[in-house]
């Protein structure tokens, strides 16, 4: 069974106006933190995912090559050590 009490309905109504206050506060509050985070990364110059990712992805490239010449380099000296040993009397 429903009432009509004024004293019931105002509550009601300034829960109400309350719950939207603090759920606007709420949106304000995280916009600024944002805000204030957005601007602090920038200043400490960051890099961005992408550059990271491709600059790893050089570092790696550059170390799988430089393993592969080392193997070739230690190949042609022992080859080179070979004919060398071969050859002397």
């Amino acid at each position: 069974m429903q009432t009509d009490n004024p004293f019931l309905d105002s509550m009601a109504r300034l829960f109400t106006d309350a719950a939207g206050a603090a759920q606007s506060m709420r949106t304000e509050v995280e916009t600024f933190v944002r805000q204030r985070m957005e601007k602090f990364v920038a200043d400490m110059d960051f890099v961005p995912r992408e550059e990271f990712e491709a600059v790893k992805a050089m570092a790696a490239k550059a170390r799988s090559e430089n393993e592969a010449l080392e193997t070739r380099i230690a190949a042609l000296e022992q080859a080179l050590a070979g004919k060398q040993g071969g050859s002397t009397p």
